[in-house]
């Protein structure tokens, strides 16, 4: 029986997307036990996947101190674990894998770098482009697989899965409602991943205005203030159920569950939508690289709008440097994403999706 760990501390988004390393793990080897080391507030999006048999949460702060580090390395050595990946690929985790000692050791090979330390023992390249639909991010996990391991075509699994238990399917909050429910997630996860709030409350009238639905608000519990903000700003508000917000992963999953679709900044809340097989419309940040994170868009049932298809004069150019420089301050590109370039878009997506709701 093989021990494997995977080992993803970052975002919401990112773990429901490693989650795939596990999937096609368990096709390799169905006797496997597979733990997942995610940060303790990422926990929702893999709870129930019958791929992963143990989660291992960590704190970020308080990893970041010598000494809890050092407890999670001699833990994770003594666990003695066949095989790791390292999708995350930072020094903190790239550590974890080096004192492991496990036989095998999957990380991503950094372009231009060439650690001292040995940290794996197989450096998977980043891939140049993208070849599938389901979007180069989770292209790369999946590589991390079929890149040491045997996996025929026909077999891989491209699809972030989430799993409710029945008990979370009878969620019925909504149920007093007479319109269907879209979800709106209004705010990014970031400053940086967040439109003008002007250009939300557009977006907001427009739908509230066109389309016989009730509109929902998602955003963290910190940005309760600038939500109701929006919502105040917002024409139809008997369209939008302001009172119902779930502040946790799997109430957020519940709630979404019961949605027809969702709309909203690229994040951890567009990847739930898809892994719950939810519609959705993107609107990428400027600086994101849509090839990347745009998962199974086919235009139909996922859609997406980036201002660099929109206005690709704006950008110099597309390296790393000048996307950063974008990340630094996107005020002025996100400016340029306007309601007016949005909106036929969006028109379009809904109209298919929202068929007898106009």
């Amino acid at each position: 029986m093989k021990k494997i760990l995977v080992i993803q501390n970052k975002r919401i988004g990112d773990v429901l997307i490693a989650s795939v390393i596990a999937q096609n793990m368990k096709k390799i080897y169905p006797d496997s036990v597979i733990d997942f080391l995610v940060y303790d507030y990422t926990v929702g999006v893999i709870e129930n996947n019958p791929a992963i048999d143990h989660i291992i949460e960590v704190n970020d702060k308080e990893l970041k101190k010598l000494g809890n580090l050092k407890q999670l390395i001699q833990t994770v050595k003594n666990r003695k674990y066949d095989i790791i990946f390292d999708p995350y690929s930072k020094l903190q985790s790239r550590l974890i894998c080096f004192f492991s000692k496990a036989p095998i050791r999957i990380g991503f090979q950094k372009r231009g770098k060439n650690p001292i330390l040995k940290f794996y023992t197989h450096h998977v390249p980043l891939l140049e482009e993208k070849s599938n639909i389901c979007g180069k991010a989770i292209e790369d996990r999946v590589n991390m697989v079929t890149s040491v391991f045997n996996l025929s075509e026909q077999q891989i699994d491209f699809e972030p899965k989430i799993v409710l238990t029945e008990e979370e399917k009878q969620y019925n909050k909504l149920d007093t409602y007479n319109k269907p429910a879209i979800m709106l997630g209004v705010l990014g996860s970031t400053p940086q991943k967040s439109m003008p709030y002007e250009y939300i409350v557009q977006l907001v009238d427009f739908i509230t205005e066109k389309y016989q639905v009730n509109v929902l608000f998602n955003y963290a519990p910190n940005q309760k203030e600038d939500a109701l903000s929006i919502y105040e700003s917002c024409k139809n508000k008997d369209n939008i159920i302001i009172d119902i917000y779930e502040d946790s992963i799997r109430g957020f999953i519940k709630l979404m569950n019961t949605c027809e679709l969702l709309v909203g900044n690229e994040g951890g809340i567009v990847h739930i939508a898809k892994a719950l097989n939810k519609p959705t419309f993107t609107i990428f940040s400027p600086y994101v690289m849509k090839d990347h994170w745009a998962s199974f868009e086919d235009g139909k049932k996922h859609a997406s709008i980036h201002l660099m298809e929109e206005k690709p004069e704006l950008y110099n150019e597309n390296s790393v440097e000048n996307r950063r420089k974008i990340e630094a301050d996107p005020s002025f590109m996100y400016k340029q994403l306007t309601p007016e370039l949005i909106i036929p878009k969006l028109e379009q997506f809904l109209s298919i999706n929202l068929k007898n709701q106009t």
